[in-house]
């Protein structure tokens, strides 16, 4: 039994990405608003009505901001731990959203999907990160992360394909013109993953299982595209690891659609960019 990933949209303006198997359909977040949400489900031929659930990795607006109408519009369950649901009820019309509530650590299922959500270090109420398995595959999401920990690299060691923050290359942080508080939180054990230290995590917690890793959550003033695939491509071929698909995810367009057996083939934006090992 298979999975196959779409990441709708990644960045600072919003996050959503959608895993599905032969007969479940969830998204991890919902960032965009739900008009943009449903435009990119359909690009890939999926109607709002026919997933599942959402689960919520914590409460920050990039990642939420679609959750309340696309469940008044569609009716999807959302999922979500106490912390999370605390921060989401703090936001206006929060009061309107029905939550079903996980335990973080406790697998818990969507249809045929097993969803493990485990802690990640972010500054938010409780935030997680998501093993998602099926008898056969297994899928790890972690977004929003400041450094990287033994739990998490146990979660995501076996996983088939990986969504990795990649957010900032150090010296691009160091010379961007934002406030020092503001690239203080970023650079803080809270705050979020430079290129390097996904690039180290990936190789951490790689085995022969892992064919593609998708960076995520790029920043717009502190990366580029080509500055996170050179980083991260250069240190996994200096661990033997060169063989591992790279591939950016965007906050304006839906990635590739990843399934187990690779690729489908027609559904990759032209401009999206690949690590092939070469």
């Amino acid at each position: 039994m298979s999975l196959e990933v779409c990441i709708l949209a990644s960045g600072s303006s919003g996050n959503s990405i959608y895993v599905a198997s032969e007969k479940t359909r969830i998204l991890v977040d919902a960032g965009l608003s739900a008009k943009q949400v449903a435009v990119r489900l359909d690009q890939i031929g999926v109607v709002p009505e026919s997933i599942n659930g959402i689960c919520v990795s914590h409460e920050h607006g990039d990642h939420v901001a679609g959750i309340r109408v696309l469940q008044k519009r569609h009716g999807i369950p959302v999922y979500a731990n106490a912390g999370t649901l605390n921060g989401i009820m703090r936001q206006p019309k929060a009061s309107e959203i029905s939550a079903k509530v996980f335990q973080t650590g406790a697998p818990f299922m969507i249809g045929d999907i097993t969803i493990e959500p485990f802690s990640v270090p972010h500054d938010a109420y409780e935030p997680v990160g998501f093993r998602l398995q099926t008898e056969k595959t297994a899928v790890g999401i972690v977004t929003d992360l400041g450094m990287s920990t033994s739990l998490i690299r146990e979660k995501l060691k076996g996983c088939r394909a990986i969504i990795m923050e990649s957010n900032h290359d150090e010296d691009l942080l160091r010379e961007a013109p934002r406030p020092w508080s503001l690239k203080q939180r970023i650079r803080s054990r809270q705050g979020h993953l430079s290129n390097t230290d996904a690039a180290r995590l990936i190789a951490e917690c790689a085995t022969d299982a892992l064919e593609h890793v998708f960076l995520s959550h790029l920043s717009s003033d502190c990366n580029t595209p080509d500055t996170a695939l050179r980083t991260v491509a250069s240190q996994l071929r200096l661990d033997g690891l060169g063989h591992i698909k790279l591939e950016i995810s965007h906050a304006s367009r839906i990635s590739s659609i990843w399934n187990r057996g690779g690729k489908k083939a027609g559904n990759e934006p032209s401009a999206c960019l690949q690590e092939s090992g070469a």
